[in-house]
């Protein structure tokens, strides 16, 4: 991975944070989510206008860029790549919403060559790499109470509706939503209290 000499000292940083996420250093992982979760939420809250779907989406953007971590180049910084990734989801969301399209990004950007990722199979490496961060992920869920910790298998593990959470639940979609806010929050401080 050759390194751009044009990236700040943040972007340095961070792209050593990368390339020991690459070789399943779970701390890295950590340290990158910590860095733009608030920013990724509050950049997708301000395109979907709903905070349950913009906490929703900023999970599937960094299961995205983690999955497909061995893909960011380092001719842009990471955090252009990770926001290009947000953009992408957030216009998948609205897609499947049927609303209509917000342009989401400048001249400059649309003209930049950044990976698809949808095509490529991950290294047999990577993949062990990714069933860690899925383990380690199920394994702080696993931490949470049980109402929570139901909650998120069912939402993130199982991709179980809200509509079918309620169901299941026997429960308000209102009390699931509240219930999850929550459940994603105490995730959250979780994995930042992690001592690894």
């Amino acid at each position: 991975m050759n390194q751009n000499s044009n990236l700040s000292d943040n972007a340095k940083i961070d792209l050593l944070n990368v390339q020991a996420a690459m070789k399943g250093n779970q701390k890295a992982f950590e340290k990158l989510f910590l860095r733009y979760k608030d920013a990724i939420f509050y950049y997708l809250l301000r395109i979907v206008n709903n905070r349950t779907d913009a906490e929703d989406l900023t999970l599937e953007c960094f299961g995205k860029a983690f999955r497909n971590i061995n893909q960011y180049s380092t001719q842009y910084a990471f955090s252009t790549w990770l926001f290009r990734i947000a953009s992408n989801t957030s216009i998948d969301f609205i897609r499947k919403k049927k609303k209509s399209i917000i342009k989401l990004e400048t001249k400059e950007e649309s003209n930049m060559d950044l990976p698809s990722f949808e095509s490529k199979t991950p290294s047999p490496e990577q993949q062990i790499i990714n069933k860690q961060n899925a383990r380690y992920m199920r394994q702080k869920v696993s931490q949470l109470k049980d109402r929570y910790r139901i909650l998120i298998e069912l939402r993130y593990f199982k991709e179980y509706s809200y509509e079918e959470i309620a169901q299941e639940l026997s429960l308000p979609i209102g009390t699931i939503k509240a219930q999850l806010f929550r459940a994603r929050k105490l995730l959250f401080i979780n994995i930042k209290n992690d001592k690894l």
